[in-house]
């Protein structure tokens, strides 16, 4: 627009453009270029949104809603930084600072700052392979560089994860050799109990299934129960007990909750029917 004054203004009135008229197409220039970033950064927004929600009518699926709102948000944030990155150059240039020896410049100390950087370039790819695999999605609960915990934030430099004392551990990508996923499509209520070697095995699992099975219709656990108790049987004989095995088939993250709850109830089950649960004197 400036460059259109200025011939506009040499072309009528056979003068040079004042300095201060310079200065206001310049303003001109920079407030167009801000208006129309924002607007863009609106744009981008209003098309993340209705990806979003054409994603969610086509798969209700809770799994694919959580993987869709991790790419959203990783989409938001590129957007902003291409868009910020644009407008910032375009406005130097506006206001007469060539950026073309700032290109320069930055290629330049971007070779020498990735040679001492190779971490967080490291960060930053596996960060995207692990989004574009579809590895880690916000909500799931995770054993990832030594820690593990449910997954607050994930970006392309790192993942947040919260404990279950609720510390909060920020793992960059690039340390992360393996991902353990414990809530992928479903997950198992894994029991190991005590039994006396005194106790009658049959009677031992009939009283499993069966409070199993008065645990699987509780309202508050219905729902999170996706299949009948299994039964795997004796796993090992110790000192003074032997050890059964069993789980529970339940949805993602809810493990735990179900395991705790079903080991209350059903050690009131072998107290009622005398099955002892031993344990190590001395």
């Amino acid at each position: 627009m400036k460059e259109f004054v200025e011939r506009f203004f040499v072309a009528q009135l056979g003068a040079e453009l004042p300095v201060w008229a310079k200065s206001l197409a310049a303003l001109t220039n920079v407030f167009l270029i801000l208006l129309i970033s924002w607007a863009l950064l609106s744009a981008s927004g209003r098309l993340i949104r209705a990806l979003d929600s054409g994603w969610a009518v086509k798969h209700p699926n809770p799994e694919d809603r959580k993987r869709l709102e991790t790419l959203m948000r990783v989409f938001r944030y590129i957007a902003s930084v291409i868009i910020g990155a644009v407008a910032v150059m375009l406005v130097l240039s506006e206001i007469g600072i060539s950026i073309a020896p700032i290109l320069a410049t930055a290629g330049v100390a971007g070779l020498a700052v990735g040679f001492g950087a190779q971490s967080l370039v490291k960060d930053y790819f596996t960060g995207f392979v692990m989004l574009i695999e579809d590895q880690i999605r916000v909500g799931d609960l995770v054993d990832i560089g030594g820690k593990s915990g449910t997954v607050e934030e994930v970006t392309l430099r790192y993942i947040r994860l919260r404990d279950l004392e609720g510390a909060v551990h920020f793992v960059p990508n690039g340390v992360i050799a393996s991902v353990t996923n414990r809530s992928r499509d479903f997950s198992y209520a894994m029991m190991d109990l005590r039994i006396a070697y005194s106790s009658d095995l049959d009677q031992v699992y009939q009283v499993i299934r069966d409070t199993g099975a008065d645990f699987s219709c509780r309202p508050e656990y219905a729902q999170r129960i996706l299949a009948p108790i299994e039964i795997m049987g004796v796993d090992q004989w110790m000192e003074s007990h032997q050890i059964v095995r069993c789980r529970f088939k339940v949805r993602p993250s809810e493990q735990s909750a179900v395991r705790r709850a079903f080991l209350k109830t059903l050690k009131q089950a072998f107290d009622a029917n005398g099955i002892r649960v031993p344990f190590k004197e001395g």
